[in-house]
This record gives structure tokens, sequence and C-alpha cells, in this order.
């Protein structure tokens, strides 16, 4: 799937802040998801494959402050 046939559908976090300070995800086909600044978002993109994403996901999930109590 090349990019003249697919456009990402990017979203920002819920924990964003305000200021615009925060990234962007969408998933990019061929089990990818994509991760941009949303400051510029005509700037580069890191691309993960959807395993290595959820991984990460549950990572911070697991670390996070609220998961004890």
């Amino acid at each position: 799937m090349n990019s003249a046939e697919y456009a990402p559908r990017w979203r920002k976090s819920t924990y964003s802040n305000f200021n615009g300070s925060c990234v962007e995800v969408a998933p990019l086909g061929d089990e990818r998801v994509g991760v941009r600044h949303s400051k510029d978002p005509s700037g580069p993109v890191l691309r993960f494959s959807d395993g290595t994403w959820i991984q990460f996901i549950n990572s911070i999930k697991a670390d996070s402050p609220a998961q004890g109590q």
C-alpha cells in the first residue's frame, strides 16, 4: 500500500497537554504504527511494528503509578 492510496488518521493522546506538546499516533497499514510530534505534522514519523507498539504501551501501563492503586 503506498501513501497515495492511504492517508493515516492521526490522533492525539487523551493525556496530551493543552500547549500542543504531544505526540500523535496512527495506524499505517502493513501492521505498522506511526508516531509523530503534533507541532511538526509534516516532520519525521517513527514507525513501529504493531507488536513492538503493543509491548511499549503495555510496559508503560505496567509502570504507571495508577496501576498500584
